[in-house]
C-alpha cells in the first residue's frame, strides 16, 4: 500500500517549450525523475462574441435552415455573415465601405446593390453573385440596357413601338438602354418583372 502524499511532497513536471512547429503549435518538454516527457500544445485564438449577438445569430439560423430558402438579399447577406462568424463592422472594413452603409444593405433600407460592392461581398462570402441577388438586382448587375435591348429585339420591335407597347416615353426607354438612368424597382416591377429573366 502506497501512503498518500501530501500536496507539498508531490512533484509536478515543469514544462518548457522545446520547439515551435507552426504559428500556433508548440512541442513541450519536461524532465521529472529522469523521465523525459513530450507534449503537443496548440494555442487556439477566437474572438469573444457578446451573448446577445450569439442569440441573434441562432434565432436567425433557426428561421432559415438552408441558404436556398432565403427570399431576399438582406437576409442572404445576414445568413452569410453569421455563418462566417463576422460582425457587420468587420464585413464593412473588408469590402471598403462604412459600417452604416453595410447595415443599410442588411436591414433592407436600400433596394439597389452596386456591382462593385456585390462583387466584393460574393467573393468574401464565397457565393455566386447570382445566388446573392434578387431578380431586380441581377437585372441591374447584368446590365439593364443590354437586358432591355435583348428583350425588345426578341419581340422584333424598334425603340418607339416598344416604348408605346410598354406605355413609356421613348426618351425614358433610351435613357434606360443607354445606362443614362438606372431603372428603379417600381419600374422594374411594373414593366419587366416576369418578362425578363436575369
Amino acid at each position: 500500500m502506497v501512503p498518500n502524499q501530501s500536496p507539498q511532497s508531490r512533484k509536478e513536471p515543469k514544462w518548457r517549450i522545446l520547439t515551435q512547429v507552426s504559428e500556433n503549435m508548440y512541442i513541450l518538454c519536461s524532465t521529472l525523475d529522469g523521465c523525459v516527457r513530450y507534449a503537443p500544445m496548440y494555442i487556439h485564438s477566437f474572438r469573444p462574441i457578446a451573448p446577445r449577438k450569439i442569440l441573434e445569430a441562432q434565432l436567425f439560423n433557426q428561421q432559415y435552415q438552408n441558404y436556398e430558402d432565403i427570399p431576399n438579399v438582406p437576409d442572404r447577406l445576414r445568413w452569410c455573415r453569421h455563418h462566417m462568424g463576422l460582425m457587420q463592422k468587420e464585413v464593412a472594413e473588408l469590402i471598403g465601405i462604412s459600417r452604416g452603409h453595410y447595415i443599410d444593405f442588411e436591414v433592407g433600407y436600400v433596394d439597389y446593390y452596386p456591382k462593385e460592392i456585390v462583387d466584393k461581398l460574393a467573393e468574401l462570402y464565397g457565393v455566386p453573385v447570382d445566388d446573392l441577388l434578387d431578380d431586380y438586382n441581377r437585372f441591374l448587375y447584368k446590365g439593364q440596357g443590354k437586358m432591355i435591348r435583348e428583350y425588345r429585339e426578341s419581340l422584333g420591335l424598334k425603340k418607339k413601338p416598344f416604348a408605346r407597347l410598354m406605355g413609356i416615353s421613348p426618351n425614358l426607354l433610351r435613357a434606360w438602354e443607354d445606362h443614362q438612368k438606372r431603372m428603379n424597382i417600381n419600374s422594374w416591377n411594373k414593366y419587366f418583372k416576369g418578362k425578363i429573366k436575369a
